[in-house]
């Protein structure tokens, strides 16, 4: 007897091929009928109306500490998300030693993190004893291993450290680790050259491992990084994907044509690139990525110490001196940690600045040093024609960018980005079945089989007999995103419900509360 079944709804099976009205049947934690019969089940679900799909998976995610916080994964799960993709922009859960160590410490006080690792392996077993509501996979991070051996200096490392940093990714490949990832606008990667990555990326060349980036520039130097991700994966003789793939700053939105051919080129010359993407028009990370790359040498402490020297700060402020009003009015605060700051989240920092009676640029710095540089900021810097441009390429999946968040507990804080709420739904509602960016198999495509493909998650991404039941059910007619920037926390609507390996996560649009994600 079949544990559910799901009937007559049309199902989208997640290689691109066309929608079929048929019964979908979950024995255990894998998909063991696909056909009009019915078969004898335990629960029997009407999907009449409803689309049946492999469950959504989120190509870049950045869920390493929120998720061993908590892990009932509310904000993926009400997206209709049953897998993520983590440790992206060169940052991972592992390894951690030395300064990389001392460096996530905060991230794990703040989320009441009690537990340590260093490696892949020990972390991984701290998350499935925990428990989490969604399967997880991740990316080594460059970063990790970067600040593992050489800390966060701007120097190469010699030959005994590249040797050091190439078995670091070694080990965390053969613990579980997808590919490499890096971060080159953050410290430490922005301090790496191009032949570094290549060498490190040799590692993985003949495995299925890939290399991810977030490449060096996505504004004025866009077309210059496209070339050295390509170069990379080249050079290296590896799959390469870009992250987060745009054109920043409005100055930069003419690129998106040449942008694409550049990456098209490299497809046709033999290197596998693809790429991710969320639906919106503004992107959240650091405050303090605003700031020149050389203050970050050595970490936040030295950050902070320029920040306050009057002759550096005085530098700092000549170079950021370009930024006018226009541009602090599209930058909104995201997160800060003292008390006596939660007013500004939410608040653009001109608005901030003219409420406080200072100049951006003396709120900027004195909001670093007192926040020690842990603030978060949203940045609207996008086009929506190239935003529509780069999500109809064919190798564009879909990634929220996002760290996943509950709707309750310690997770649930701050004005976070509505991509972490919203970005699946705003997909499939707004540029597919609003705007008709394109059909709804290929859509769902792009959401499930291209990631499980190009992520090598086996026996998922494709609804198909003998392959595990990660399956979403909604409602195509009503599926949209309601996270607001202003109001992120806020569900989706039109997701009915959601397996992770044969076990509801979401039923008739409610939490469970189950735990049946796996670490892959």
């Amino acid at each position: 007897m079949l544990d559910f079944l799901i009937k007559g709804g049309v199902v989208v099976e997640g290689s691109g091929k066309e929608p079929v009205e048929t019964n979908v049947g979950i024995a255990g934690d894998r998909i063991v009928h696909i056909g009009a019969e019915s078969p004898p089940a335990r629960t029997v679900i009407d999907a009449k109306g409803l689309v049946v799909s492999p469950g959504f998976i989120d190509t870049h995610a950045h869920s390493e500490f929120t998720l061993l916080a908590d892990g009932r994964a509310e904000g993926k799960l009400s997206q209709g998300v049953t897998a993520e993709v983590n440790g992206n922009c060169g940052l991972s859960a592992a390894p951690l030693y030395g300064e990389a160590f001392a460096h996530r410490e905060k991230d794990c006080e703040e989320l009441g993190i009690g537990e340590r690792w260093s490696t892949f392996r020990d972390y991984f077993f701290l998350l499935e004893k925990k428990g989490i509501a969604l399967n997880f996979c991740t990316l080594c991070g460059h970063g990790n291993i970067r600040a593992s051996v050489i800390g966060y200096r701007d120097l190469p490392p010699g030959p005994e450290a590249m040797e050091e940093m190439r078995q670091l990714l070694r080990g965390a490949m053969e613990q579980g680790a997808r590919g490499l990832s890096t971060g080159l606008i953050y410290p430490p990667g922005v301090y790496s050259r191009t032949e570094e990555l290549v060498e490190l990326s040799r590692v993985l060349a003949g495995t299925a491992g890939i290399y991810a980036s977030h490449m060096r520039s996505e504004g004025d130097a866009l077309l210059e990084s496209i070339g050295e991700v390509i170069r990379i994966g080249r050079e290296a003789g590896v799959r390469v994907h870009i992250s987060h793939v745009k054109t920043s700053g409005e100055k930069n939105w003419g690129k998106a044509e040449e942008a694409i051919g550049l990456i098209e080129q490299g497809r046709s010359s033999g290197v596998a690139v693809t790429c991710d993407r969320y639906p919106y028009v503004a992107a959240s990370t650091d405050l303090d990525t605003v700031l020149p790359s050389w203050v970050y040498e050595g970490g936040a402490e030295e950050e902070v110490k320029r920040l306050r020297d009057p002759e550096t700060a005085a530098r700092i402020r000549k170079e950021l001196a370009v930024k006018d009003d226009a541009y602090w009015k599209g930058v909104y605060l995201s997160s800060v940690v003292c008390p006596e700051n939660k007013w500004m989240e939410g608040e653009s920092l001109f608005a901030v600045a003219e409420r406080e009676g200072k100049s951006p640029l003396d709120t900027l710095f004195s909001l670093l040093i007192a926040e020690r540089v842990r603030t978060g900021a949203i940045f609207f810097s996008m086009s929506e024609d190239n935003l529509r441009k780069f999500l109809s390429l064919s190798y564009t999946m879909i990634g929220s960018d996002s760290a996943v968040r509950s709707f309750s507990g310690p997770t649930c804080s701050g004005k976070p980005h509505p991509r972490g709420f919203g970005s699946f739904p705003r997909f499939v509602g707004r540029y597919v079945r609003e705007e008709r960016l394109m059909g709804l198999p290929e859509a769902i495509r792009r959401i499930t089989g291209l990631p499980a493909q190009t992520f090598g998650l086996r026996e998922r991404g494709v609804l198909r007999e003998g392959f595990f039941a990660d399956i979403t059910v909604f409602d195509y007619g009503r599926i949209i995103d309601t996270a607001t920037f202003k109001d992120p926390f806020r569900k989706a609507e039109g997701i009915r419900f959601v397996f992770v390996n044969g076990i509801p996560a979401v039923e008739e649009g409610e939490f469970t509360g189950s735990r049946s994600g796996r670490v892959l």
